[in-house]
């Protein structure tokens, strides 16, 4: 069985890096809102502005990757055998049927993985950034001695930002999972360090013929 090229070098570095930042955000969160100690308070304040820093720059160059690439098509929602998929996860795969639909580099997301991901990026993500900007420059003075953003209600911005945390992560343990449910436990995360998946198209074909010939 041959392999397919899935992941460019720059897509795992933003895969990998966007997680190791959003997990050590949500240490150094929860630790702001007194959850546990670990760095101590005003450290923690100190890593999540830095970590929110780099988060941000590493969107800005995504966004631009996935224009220029073309890649942003990838996220395009479809209902093309989206029931199938629905099915798949919630039961065909504890039954050990096959995938319905194959992966392949321009075709990377099943139609369930499009609609979450694409959401993902189109309201959880901006829904924590902005709520964390608000709260981060709440009250800020200008050189003018201004005071921006002063007439915004702070608890319900730090409501926003909790919310968006809550669901990050939320996100991230199904997410997890979700890597879980390939050929092997491993697969999928491997496929995502290494670039490359097996090509089961070929595969998936004779199993078709096989099988539509046991039907005849």
């Amino acid at each position: 069985m041959g392999k397919i090229y899935i992941y460019k070098n720059f897509e795992r570095f933003w895969h990998w890096s966007q997680a190791i930042l959003i997990i050590f955000l949500a240490i150094t969160g929860f630790e702001v809102h007194g959850s546990y100690y670990i760095f101590g308070y005003e450290a923690s304040v100190m890593f999540h502005r830095y970590a929110s820093y780099a988060l941000i720059i590493l969107i800005v160059f995504a966004i631009f990757w996935h224009i220029t690439t073309g890649e942003w098509k990838q996220y395009v929602p479809t209902t093309k055998k989206l029931k199938e998929q629905i099915l798949f996860y919630t039961s065909g795969m504890f039954k050990g049927e096959q995938h319905p639909t194959n992966r392949t580099e321009l075709s990377k997301l099943n139609p369930l993985q499009r609609i979450i991901y694409l959401s993902f990026k189109l309201i959880l993500i901006p829904i924590t950034i902005i709520s964390g900007i608000l709260y981060m420059f709440h009250k800020t003075i200008d050189a003018n001695d201004n005071v921006i953003i002063s007439d915004m209600n702070l608890e319900s911005i730090a409501s926003w930002h909790t919310l968006g945390g809550f669901l990050l992560m939320a996100f991230l343990i199904v997410h997890v999972y979700m890597t879980t449910t390939g050929k092997t436990l491993t697969s999928n995360i491997k496929s995502m360090i290494t670039g490359y998946e097996e090509d089961e198209s070929e595969k998936n074909e004779r199993n078709n013929i096989i099988e539509e010939k046991h039907n005849e």
